[in-house]
């Protein structure tokens, strides 16, 4: 969905109002404010969800676009975190240890009811199902499909290589698979790819290493575990000024070919054939999409 910016996706514990603070001054498009792992112990989720709904509700996210990481179908809190979320100021919700498309199917369903029953429009609450086994990664393409809401879907590296029973290592290589096979996945189903977070905060020059492998694997966004790395993730997640105009010259040369009766346009002596048109769309597409949050945001 082009309308949704989604190159930063920011983890938030939803309990801690520090670093709501601090999340609120931030530049991640998306806010991932937790009520799953990272609010512990478990007394604390109810903590959250009245912290998440202040918050929200006194306009501190207006900014940002709102998805609380809720609790799985199997924690016995899903039912509250939903209901008491499904809010103006949250656009839709992060669901955790999605195995099958069956239980995204389930959370739809669930949103579905509540969204009836507050007389909300049906459809409101979008998903982004968070992938983090082995199965989920060879049920990704099921993911994807179970559910009209779904607008990403994102890796979660250490549950699978706990799940894999793998070893992560330094160079990345026993993630390499899963990453391919999520983002193909995902762009097969016109959802976005969002990679895994990259867990040495403090490392950027590795940090940097990972956005250029994700960019070539074809990835939209990544998870984020802290503001400092959110100008890197943005650069290498929106267009460059050169990747812009180059744009923007195949499109011309594109057209005037068109108008000109010829097949085929030539730039920089290289054939421009339909897949680097539409490529080329979608990188002018995603440059407006960026300077409308930019202006918004001023």
């Amino acid at each position: 969905m082009p309308n949704h910016l989604l190159r930063s996706l920011l983890f938030v514990p939803g309990h801690n109002e520090k670093l709501l603070s601090s999340a609120a001054k931030s530049d991640a498009d998306v806010l991932l404010l937790d009520i799953e792992d990272s609010v512990q112990p478990a007394s604390n989720k109810a903590v959250a969800r009245e912290m998440i709904k202040k918050w929200v509700g006194n306009g501190s996210f207006l900014k940002h676009l709102v998805f609380p990481r809720v609790n799985d179908r199997e924690s016995g809190f899903l039912l509250q975190d939903i209901h008491s979320l499904t809010i103006p100021g949250v656009h839709g919700f992060m669901y955790p240890k999605s195995v099958l498309g069956e239980d995204v199917y389930f959370v739809d369903k669930l949103l579905e009811t509540i969204e009836y029953e507050k007389g909300i429009e049906p459809g409101t609450f979008k998903l982004i199902p968070l992938i983090e086994t082995a199965a989920a990664v060879l049920n990704a393409q099921d993911i994807c499909q179970a559910s009209n809401r779904v607008i990403a879907i994102a890796f979660g590296c250490e549950d699978f290589i706990a799940d894999l029973e793998g070893i992560h290592d330094h160079e990345g290589m026993s993630i390499l698979s899963p990453r391919a096979i999520i983002a193909m996945a995902a762009r097969a189903n016109g959802v976005v790819p969002v990679d895994t977070v990259h867990i040495n905060v403090h490392d950027l020059a590795d940090l940097e290493k990972n956005l250029i492998l994700a960019r070539k694997l074809g990835y939209e966004g990544m998870l984020v575990l802290h503001p400092k790395e959110l100008p890197l993730v943005h650069k290498y997640f929106s267009p460059s000024e050169v990747e812009i105009q180059s744009a923007k010259d195949m499109l011309r040369l594109s057209e005037e070919a068109k108008l000109d009766g010829r097949g085929v346009a030539i730039m920089n002596g290289k054939f421009i054939g339909p897949p680097m048109v539409s490529a080329a769309r979608k990188i002018i597409e995603r440059a407006e999409l960026i300077n409308k949050k930019t202006r918004n945001n001023h």
